[in-house]
């Protein structure tokens, strides 16, 4: 259905994917003059240690990976390595109690090469001494800012990392020479990972795994979305089945609430005051929570395209980002009962009546808004829009609707996962309700884009051949 673009390369193999902008910056500040400090960032299981260990290859690195252990037990663990990586039977025989010693030895080393210090899961040192970054922000002043060195300081607990580096107050705000926030593969990618795939084989995989490069390895080899879900969720041993509760009892506190909150949402109830009804909780009570998962990446806030003011537009509805957590909250968390009793044929046979109408047809629209981007850039219009999103208002909804402000070009467009071709029927609807968006109602070109999963009608084909702004995708 839609074309590859090879920005990111898979090498089956070894399960690496070459994410060719994050190894450019990487790149880039190691070959900077002087030191570079890289702080990379992400949700667990997306790839950051695969990315640093494919960096890494030919150089002189020390790779640590901390523990949720005591401060003492990863100083001294840091100090293993770093007597290995100097090859220091001195260092390795001292008995230290401050990472500056550590560090004067690796930065008072003589290299051949520019040396590389990853300290991945940094968070958790953090965490065991609240004091640890401000140690480091003073190491990196004192030992290793003007020297030739690179430092990449790698964590999966996004709260943390923000509060312990990026923050305005945090120790080591300003000091860092880049970041990264390494986020999940996109759809088009996905021909890569399952080359046998039909292309909506490829989306329901996507509507599942949602480019989370481990689940993806564990979708691979799997022909029946089905079957894969059996196996890799519903499976109360399995990696998946429990894989929410491992990615937000880190970072939050409450998870009861966040639970509560997420499945509110996963259950249809996109609205502020609707979320507020179903958790029977004030709406002001509620707006630290969502903040909290929209900082996470698991929660997004859409308002139409079309309101100048997004921040402060009453017309909001909150809907699940991740697409692994909106199919675990609509599918899993409400029938763990029968799982844990035995009955997961009962869990399957409901996945199976409502996974396309329920979850795959709402996907279906990211997808598609992600192939918009790819048609602006290759010049489809003779205009490129700026912004794209939804329109709804109190009468319709449309799934897509792009905006050029300057040219004054509108383009709506709707996205049907049917298994039925789409007919010129969809494309008369869109037209009539393109008459309720009214922006720039006057002096506005109007462009119609349908995507159709199976195809088209012969009448809706005939009827766009002969109108230029009529695009039909499938």
């Amino acid at each position: 259905m839609f074309d590859n673009i090879l920005l990111y390369e898979v090498t089956v193999m070894v399960r690496f994917i070459d994410r060719g902008s994050e190894m450019k910056t990487l790149e880039n500040e190691y070959g900077r003059s002087g030191s570079a400090l890289v702080i990379l960032y992400g949700r667990r299981r997306v790839g950051k240690t695969t990315l640093i260990s494919e960096f890494i290859k030919n150089k002189n690195a020390l790779f640590f990976l901390a523990s949720e252990e005591p401060e003492a037990q990863n100083r001294n663990a840091f100090k293993e390595k770093a007597a290995d990586f100097i090859q220091s039977d001195l260092l390795r025989s001292a008995a230290v109690s401050s990472w500056d010693v550590i560090f004067k030895a690796i930065i008072n080393t003589s290299f051949d090469q520019k040396p590389v210090i990853v300290i991945d899961e940094f968070q958790y040192i953090g965490k065991s001494n609240p004091a640890f970054p401000s140690i480091f922000q003073r190491i990196w002043e004192e030992q290793l800012k003007n020297k030739s060195v690179m430092v990449i300081l790698c964590g999966s607990l996004i709260s943390m990392m923000k509060s312990q580096t990026l923050n305005y107050d945090s120790p080591l705000y300003g000091r860092r020479t880049a970041q990264i926030r390494l986020k999940q593969i996109p759809f088009r990618y996905y021909r890569q990972f399952f080359p046998d795939a039909d292309e909506n084989q490829l989306i329901e995989m996507y509507a599942v795994t949602g480019g989370v490069p481990k689940y993806i390895e564990l979708f691979r080899g799997n022909d029946d979305i089905y079957d894969a879900i059996e196996r890799n969720i519903l499976d109360t041993s399995s990696y998946l089945y429990d894989e929410p509760h491992f990615l937000l009892q880190q970072e939050v506190s409450e998870i009861g609430s966040y639970f509560a909150l997420i499945k509110a949402i996963a259950a249809g109830n996109s609205k502020l005051s609707a979320i507020s009804t179903v958790l029977e909780t004030k709406a002001t009570s509620l707006t630290k929570y969502l903040k909290t998962l929209i900082d996470l990446d698991i929660l997004e806030r859409e308002v139409p395209i079309t309101e100048d003011n997004p921040e402060k537009s009453k017309k909001g509805l909150y809907k699940i980002k991740d697409n692994y957590l909106r199919f675990w909250f609509a599918f899993i968390y409400p029938n763990l009962s029968f799982i844990e009793s035995g009955n997961s044929d009962i869990v399957i046979s409901k996945i199976r009546q409502g996974f396309i109408s329920h979850h795959v047809a709402f996907v279906y629209e990211d997808v598609c808004r992600e192939k918009m981007w790819e048609l602006n850039a290759a010049g489809t219009w003779d205009f490129h829009f700026s912004k794209i999103g939804r329109y709804w208002d109190n009468k319709v909804e449309i799934d897509i609707a792009a905006l050029d402000p300057d040219g004054k070009n509108l383009i709506l467009g709707e996205c049907k996962y049917w298994s039925d071709p789409v007919g010129i029927n969809v494309l008369l609807s869109l037209e009539e309700k393109s008459k309720s968006v009214t922006w720039n109602v006057q002096n506005r070109r109007t462009y119609y884009v349908i995507f159709g999963a199976n195809g088209f009608t012969p009448e809706l084909e005939e009827y766009a051949g002969k109108h230029p702004n009529v695009l039909l995708y499938s």
